[in-house]
């Protein structure tokens, strides 16, 4: 049993406690103000009891006598559904009201795992998975626009400005997020940003209560590896495929193999035929790209909405600044 399916399992049978006791608390409330109603409910008790036995009994009427205990059961749940919405209350007040109304928060349907209990699964997988990336998130609100240029570079482009926009979009990005949200290529040379300007969207959309893969795709296609191979548990595919969004950070940095490609291949279409959005980054233009990609993954990366990063390389900047 993995730390996944454990985490899902606690939390699934947290999720019916909570349940069971608010609704124990509902009939003690209901119970004290309307004791009409706790009639009822004892009545209906004490029927199913009568149900039980009659079935015990083989009794040649047992059909009929069966039939007219259920219908004085129906009869008693109708009346006190009745009464309740006449006091103000929703019909089924003094029913357990569980998160999952297919398997009433068991994880189970008809000996099958519920598909609530699939997404929890993967939820904790996501979640194990963040805990070992080695990228540290970041806010918004540490982004430093005075590290960029404020003069026109080669191609007349003033760095600052653009940066500045680019940031604002993808707070913007993560403000709005939804699966319809576009997938994004970040381009640019190495220390421009990119990677922080990623760890920001994944911790705000962390915070909001999406499920985030976001690690080097260099540590996801290794993982992928070694499940193929026998050398880990797990399906990061499946994890990738449930997450609200991904986001490969640094391609390009991994090593080129038939393997590493056909598992980033996989990774990319599956997104885009979940209909679910991806944030992919890279240091290497695009000529680059050609180089190390076949034809089918280069397709898809330029199909995303292209977000190009401009200045010199930040970390050379701050270490100036330090040194002053």
């Amino acid at each position: 049993m993995t730390e996944a399916y454990k985490a899902a399992k606690e939390e699934l049978e947290q999720r019916r406690k909570s349940a069971d006791k608010e609704c124990e608390q509902r009939h003690l409330e209901i119970s004290t103000k309307f004791p009409e109603i706790s009639y009822l409910e004892r009545n209906i008790l004490n029927t199913s009891i009568e149900i039980s036995k009659a079935i015990c009994s083989h009794k040649s009427n047992i059909s009929e006598l069966i039939d007219r205990l259920k219908n004085e059961n129906l009869s008693s749940q109708h009346r006190i559904e009745t009464m309740l919405m006449g006091l103000g209350y929703p019909a089924d007040y003094l029913k357990p009201q569980y998160t999952c109304k297919n398997c009433n928060d068991t994880g189970f349907v008809l000996g099958k795992r519920c598909s609530c209990f699939d997404r929890l699964i993967n939820k904790y997988s996501i979640l194990e998975m963040s805990k070992n990336c080695k990228i540290k998130l970041s806010d918004f609100s540490d982004f430093k626009a005075e590290y960029y240029p404020n003069t026109p570079d080669s191609n007349g482009i003033i760095p600052q400005e653009k940066m500045r926009r680019l940031k604002d979009y993808c707070k913007q990005y993560a403000d709005n997020f939804s699966l319809s949200s576009p997938s994004l290529f970040m381009l640019g040379k190495t220390g421009l940003g990119k990677t922080f300007i990623s760890s920001c969207i994944a911790k705000e959309l962390i915070l909001s209560g999406k499920n985030v893969a976001f690690d080097s795709a260099q540590n996801f296609l290794i993982k992928i590896q070694n499940e193929q191979f026998g050398r880990e548990s797990g399906n990061t595919v499946e994890v990738l495929n449930d997450a609200d969004l991904v986001i490969l950070d640094d391609l390009g940095s991994e090593f080129n193999s038939p393997v590493f490609q056909s598992a980033l291949y996989s990774i990319i279409n599956n997104r885009i035929n979940l209909e679910k959005p991806i944030i992919v980054s890279t240091n290497l233009s695009l000529s680059e790209l050609k180089e190390k990609y076949d034809d089918r993954i280069i397709s898809r990366l330029l199909s995303f909405e292209p977000l190009r990063f401009f200045g010199v390389d930040i970390r050379q900047v701050m270490l100036k600044l330090k040194n002053r």
